[in-house]
């Protein structure tokens, strides 16, 4: 790692201490200098909060082909069958790379303890109690501060890419504390792992960085942006005015808890033969209908058929959050509500990361391989990021060094802001509009207004980026603007429902299922180009 005035050379810039930054950087050659960029104090992201586990097939009754097909039987469709199996086949082998970097997964015997999600045929979910993110990143996290090829640059929000002629040569990165922006010379490769953008919503279960910020990027990058509108809602997030994106594990159904009404009854089954381990977007409409109907402000997840000691045993995570709030898991019902949860849809990738822009690779929730269709499978997303990443480090190890560097970000022409209100005023105002018009249930109208608030915005942000020095909030929600704009725009474009999209004016499925693909147009490419000239 070198540094130059501004500039910070390196081998590989990857952007996000998440699970996919962490393994990838962790598979890269150890001769590379990696500088790795994230927004917190360290390593963790959204990946650290996963409870349920990592699907993989490890079981001798387990197959390739039946993990395979509940993938895309859940995909609805959309599911690219050579991306699901060249994931899938890799599942044993990402298992066994956690294991050996010192995640510690709960084991019966000889064996793994497996867990059973929704929409799969077998117990499959390798797991650390109901903490398997937190596990998993602890494990990685000290192995990562083993790398002396490797600097983290903690508190730094990524500003935008620099393609050059050779594909992704860099990016520009904002330093919190001091308001500086730095320029990032990639001599290999640029890898996003971002995570996703659930704070576009209202209500989600992710960190609170979790802003959109790979997809905005390469986006503007002139990438492709795949299934935008495929947002999956989480059926059960913890319902309390204390609480904050506090999830209720998908694998408590799988070990026996109902979803009930106020009145105690059962509701699901009524929708779907598997009822409570139907797929999420099933689950998480039945829900949204059941409130609909009561006007009750949510429903519950009875842990008690399940038995106080299994529910205490198999879930102290659970138990413990929910004490803290005065709930009895085990004698009481829990109060839950969907909540924004994750993208399946993303930047267009395979499953090494490689995008549209050479040299630039996206791992993780930021990127769209295929994998998950129209609704996401409970547990593989963490197979992704491992996968995908791994894959990617290997791509990465065959490109040659390019020289071309950056030229240095330039702040000459703007000024300092006069005031920020007009930053959280939009902040809020996206979040709100695109819970109440792009939620669980979507119509042509709420889209068309949407559509028409989301212009004006982003004509307020477009002045503000060409006029003043950028902000880290200002950053932030200029990604979440065209986060939310491609989300909108691509369930404006989807004329049917299909998996986690449903729209009441259109609510058949079409015979034929295709992916929603964005591309930007030359115009767009214009204005972010007179844009970033202007700093």
């Amino acid at each position: 790692m070198t540094f130059s005035d501004d500039i910070i050379y390196c081998d590989v810039a990857v952007v996000g201490a998440g699970l996919a930054g962490t393994a990838l950087a962790l598979s890269l050659d150890p001769k590379l200098s990696v500088a790795m960029f994230c927004k917190g104090d360290g390593i963790g992201g959204a990946s650290g909060w996963a409870q349920g586990g990592l699907a993989a097939v490890v079981a001798a009754e387990d197959s390739i082909e039946e993990h395979v097909a509940d993938t895309l039987a859940a995909g609805g469709g959309l599911c690219e069958e050579q991306a699901v199996r060249g994931i899938v086949e890799q599942g044993a082998a990402a298992v066994r790379w956690l294991a050996e970097c010192g995640v510690r997964f709960d084991r019966r015997g000889d064996h793994l303890d497996l867990h059973q999600e929704g929409g799969h045929g077998r117990r499959r979910i390798v797991h650390a109690s109901d903490a398997t993110g937190a596990a998993i990143v602890g494990a990685l996290a000290g192995r990562l501060h083993e790398r002396a090829n490797l600097t983290m640059y903690t508190g730094s929000v990524a500003i935008d890419l620099v393609p050059g002629s050779q594909g992704a040569c860099g990016l520009y990165v904002l330093e919190r504390g001091s308001g500086r922006v730095r320029t990032v010379a990639a001599a290999r490769a640029v890898v996003l792992a971002t995570g996703g953008a659930g704070k576009v919503y209202r209500y989600t279960t992710n960190p609170d960085d979790s802003t959109g910020d790979g997809i905005a990027m390469a986006w503007r990058a002139g990438c492709r942006a795949v299934n935008m509108e495929l947002v999956q809602f989480h059926p059960t997030a913890l319902f309390h005015p204390a609480a904050k994106a506090v999830l209720i594990s998908e694998a408590a159904r799988g070990e026996g808890a109902v979803l009930v009404n106020r009145a105690g009854e059962r509701f699901v089954a009524a929708t779907h033969p598997d009822g409570d381990l139907a797929p999420r977007d099933v689950v998480a409409r039945s829900i949204d209908t059941e409130m609909k109907r009561s006007g009750e402000d949510c429903v519950f997840l009875d842990f008690r058929p399940m038995g106080k000691e299994n529910a205490l045993t198999r879930f102290p995570t659970i138990a413990e959050r929910c004490a803290r709030l005065g709930i009895d898991i085990a004698a009481a019902p829990v109060p839950v509500v969907p909540s924004a949860h994750y993208l399946c849809g993303g930047v267009g990738s395979d499953i090494a990361g490689a995008t549209d822009l050479p040299r630039l690779y996206v791992a993780g929730e930021v990127g769209h391989t295929g994998l998950h269709g129209a609704n996401r499978l409970a547990s593989n997303s963490l197979l992704e990021c491992v996968v995908v990443a791994r894959n990617a480090a290997a791509q990465i190890a065959d490109l040659t060094s390019q020289s071309q560097v950056p030229e240095r970000w330039d702040a000459s022409r703007v000024g300092p802001a006069h005031e920020e209100v007009m930053v959280a005023h939009n902040w809020d105002e996206i979040r709100r509009m695109m819970w109440n018009y792009v939620g669980i249930v979507r119509s042509d109208e709420r889209l068309e207004r949407a559509q028409r608030r989301l212009a004006v915005i982003a004509e307020e942000v477009d002045e503000h980026y060409r006029r003043f020095v950028i902000s880290s909030d200002f950053a932030e929600l200029r990604n979440l603007l065209l986060a939310a704009k491609l989300i909108v725009d691509a369930a404006a474009q989807r004329r049917e429902s299909r998996g986690l999209h449903f729209n009441v004016d259109c609510q058949l499925q079409l015979p034929v299922a295709a992916s929603t693909v964005l591309q930007r147009s030359r115009a767009d490419s214009r204005v972010s180009e007179t844009a970033l000239a202007a700093n």
